[in-house]
Parts: structure tokens; sequence; C-alpha cells
């Protein structure tokens, strides 16, 4: 019996912003380690990789995710040993159903139509691992016969944050059963009666389904988001494992979720199944799932960080730059970062979203990127800014390099605090060591490399009428960049 072809696809599109301040723009949530030394995003890539049933050809993931986490994402797979895995970036989001879309065509392309793509959020922690490749088996034959197959988490309470799905008659023992209807997020009491009536299960947004399947299934009831990804994905360009969909056709595509756009629409028709999950599902959609996971103290409280409580009960207290005492508080949600505090009831935890659009708003960057950001080659952090000047720290990694640039309004003044730094400096290349310091006039061509094998740090003054990070001209780069990025 030949084996099934089998492709993990990892959706990886979502901000997290619920879970500001910890979460942001530009390094959501499934790239943080929340719940130990993995990320959310490793923890699903290795979720299905171990499985040892000999009749599943297990591929490489397949990742779909916003342009701008590109570095993240391959970093993050380069840890879990996924050197070869293909990512589809997104020049913009348009929800699950094009992410879905575009995968399905490029997995059609690369593999065939039959190979089953294993489609999972990577924001979503699961306890039980092994009991969920079980279900995942079940699903997998249930895919193999041209059914859509989705999870249905089984519920442990009156959920109200969680949309739910009622199934229908069993087809496999009680392990399988015929999707019936996809219901809306429920109020407190209509939730009560969905636990005590056993037919609910909560919508776990995961799904397992034949590449063929799902292209036949939207072109036939969303044949606008097939026609734009077919058209993005034709002009798709390659650099390495990134594969970017066309710009200006894939903007055209509608947004739309894989539930609106296909699977409501088989409630019922007998083309689509659930498969119940019993395995300590939670989405971290919020501060307060995510403190529904993490252990707590004899109070019920979640405590991270240099943190002291006193006469505290079931809160949340999480200090990642500084000392952070609560004395005398219940329910509370109190997140400290080094640019930004959040303090909210943790019955208000869904609307903490509100503080992103707020920022957003007020052209602020507190929603978008961290003090400390994050780039391919290594990080910087801002130290201090004043008028016409502002003070980093920079490290770069062993063996990389930042581009050959220059800059139109500022000059950069460089002290190397730890390692070995190799200058570019107009016609110059030269090295520095600890202590040692150079300066980078307006207007001149430079480049800074670390050729050691530990971390380079600098502290870098820079000064001059405009500071802002797309004052950068790039003339050669090894991550294909054009911009800040």
């Amino acid at each position: 019996m030949s084996s099934v072809t089998v492709k993990p696809l990892i959706l990886s599109g979502g901000v997290g912003s619920r879970l500001w301040p910890h979460s942001r723009e530009a390094y959501p949530k499934q790239f943080l380690p929340l719940l130990g030394e993995r990320t959310l995003f490793q923890e699903t890539t290795g979720r299905i990789g171990g499985m040892a049933e000999s009749r599943f050809d297990i591929h490489s993931p397949l990742i779909v995710c916003n342009e701008q986490h590109r570095f993240l994402v391959a970093e993050q797979l380069r840890q879990m040993g996924y050197d070869d895995a293909d990512i589809l970036l997104e020049p913009s989001g348009r929800n699950t159903a094009p992410a879905l879309t575009i995968a399905a065509l490029h997995v059609s392309e690369r593999i065939g139509g039959d190979c089953i793509l294993a489609v999972m959020p990577a924001d979503h922690h699961i306890a039980d691992v092994e009991g969920f490749r079980a279900g995942l088996a079940r699903a997998l034959g249930v895919a193999g016969r041209g059914l859509i197959g989705t999870f249905g988490i089984v519920p442990d309470r009156p959920e109200t944050g969680y949309g739910y799905i009622r199934k229908g008659r069993s087809l496999e023992d009680g392990t399988v059963f015929e999707l019936e209807a996809f219901v809306e997020k429920p109020d407190a009491e209509t939730a009560a009666q969905y636990l005590s009536s056993g037919d609910y299960l909560w919508n776990s947004g995961l799904f397992v389904l034949r590449a063929n399947v799902w292209l036949e299934r939207i072109g036939s009831h969303r044949p606008d988001i097939l026609e734009s990804c077919s058209a993005a994905y034709e002009k798709a360009t390659a650099d390495g494992n990134f594969i970017r969909v066309d710009r200006t056709d894939f903007l055209r595509c509608p947004s739309d979720s894989i539930d609106y756009a296909v699977m409501e629409k088989l409630n019922g028709t007998g083309q689509a199944v659930v498969i119940p999950l019993d395995v300590g599902w939670c989405d971290l959609g919020s501060w307060a799932s995510l403190s529904e996971v993490k252990p707590r103290d004899e109070h019920g409280n979640v405590v991270e960080g240099d943190v002291y409580a006193r006469d505290t009960r079931n809160s949340l207290l999480y200090a990642d730059s500084r000392f952070l005492a609560a004395i005398g508080v219940d329910d509370l949600l109190v997140v400290d970062t080094a640019d930004a505090v959040l303090v909210a009831h943790k019955s208000k935890a869904q609307d903490i979203k509100q503080i992103a659009e707020h920022l957003e708003a007020a052209n602020r960057t507190e929603h978008k990127v961290h003090r400390r950001v994050h780039r391919p080659w290594g990080t910087y952090e801002s130290i201090d800014t004043g008028q016409r000047y502002q003070v980093k720290r920079i490290t770069v990694t062993p063996g990389a390099a930042l581009s050959l640039q220059m800059h139109h309004h500022r000059a950069e003044h460089w002290i190397v605090v730890r390692g070995t730094a190799r200058v570019v400096r107009g016609e110059e290349s030269f090295l520095l060591t600890e202590n040692q310091s150079t300066y980078i006039p307006i207007g001149v061509h430079h480049r800074l490399e670390n050729p050691g094998t530990i971390p380079l740090e600098i502290i870098e003054v820079q000064s001059g009428s405009y500071l802002g990070e797309d004052d950068i001209v790039r003339f050669q780069d090894h991550y294909h960049r054009t911009k800040e990025g």
C-alpha cells in the first residue's frame, strides 16, 4: 500500500493584538516563547513531524506569512531543522481563505492535487500532542476520500469567546461525525445549553483536506477569491525559500475566512466531517486564556519576571524589564515591557486589541515594534532619543552583515563594546575590537559586519536632521531588502 503524502500548512498571518504589549505587529505572539523554550510557531511545526505511522509521507512544512515576518519564520524554521521549507509571502493579510488557496495552488503545482494539507494556525497550543496525532490520523483517512475534515474541541466550560460546531450523525464509532453546522459565538446562556447538550464542539480552525478538493470548493463558492489568488500565484517570484505572490493581484483578492468562504456552505451536505479532540487545546487569543494554561501559584496568580505579590489573587503579573509589585489586587492583568505597561481587568481581556487601534490612530509605534527590533542580521535597541540624536545598542550575529548603505540626513558614531567588527567606510575596510570606535559621515557608503564567532555589540550614536529608519539607501544586501526591514 502506497503512503499518503501530507503537507503541513502553517498559517502565520496574525498579529496577536489582544496580547499587547508583549505581542506587536513586527513580532507577534506566534513567534514568542509563551509556554516554554519553543515559540508557538515552533510548537506547531513540530506537531506533525513526529508521526511514526509509515502510511503517511510527511513533508516539510509550508508556511504562509506576512512578508515583514519572513526572516523570523526562516530563522525559527532553521532552529527546528527545516532549512528546505517553502515560505509563501503575503504582501498584506487577506484572512485564511486566500492563504489556503495560494497554498493549495503551490502544492498542486509542486507535489500534486492529491496531496493532503494539514492546515494549522501558528498560534495554538496543544498539550496532548500524541492525542492530536491520533486524531490527525483519522482525519487524514477521511481527507483521502475527498471529504474536508475539521477538528472540534470537546468543551469543558460554557465558553463565549469561541465559535461552535454542531455535530451530526456518527460515521466511525463515535470518532468522526458529519458536520451539521457552524455556529457563531454564543451568549453565556446559550453556551451553557451547548455544553449540556453534548452536541456542540469548539471550532478549532484546524482543517485536513486534499489540495484539489479545496480548489474545487473555493472555485465553486468563491470564484472571485480563486481568480485573484491564481493570478497572484502565476506571477509569483522565488527568492531562495521565499515565494512572493504578485502584490497587485493579491491585494485585489477579497478578505474572507475558510469558515465563511466555504465551510458554512457545506453544513449538512455530507461533504465535510468533524473529528472531536480532547487534547488540551487553546488558541491563546488573550492574556486571560494564556493565564489559564500557565502554572499558577497557591493564590491562582501567574507570575513571571521580577515580581513581588502580596494579598493578590487570580492575577497575571508579567515583568519583562523592571521590578513589579502588586498588593491587594484580584483578577488583574499587569504586563510590563520596556516601553509600555498594561493594566486591565481579566474580564476585559478581549478589549485589549482596542489599545493597538488607538495607537495606530494616534500615529504611534508601540503597537508595531518593541524597543528591541529584530533584523535578519541581529537586533537593535533604542537606548535614548532626543532632538537631532538617537542612541542604539546594535547586536550582529556571528557571520552576519548589514547592507552596504548610506544615509542622506544622519551621521553615525560606532563604539565596539564586545566582539570584532569589520567596517567598510567609503573606500576603506578595517577591523575594530572592544573599546575602539569610528565615525560614518553623512552620505558615505558603509557596512558593518561580524567576522567573529561571538555576537558583535556596538553602541551607535546617530546625529542629524532626520533619524527615521527609512533614511537608508541600500546598494548591496544579503537579504534582498530595499528600504527598512
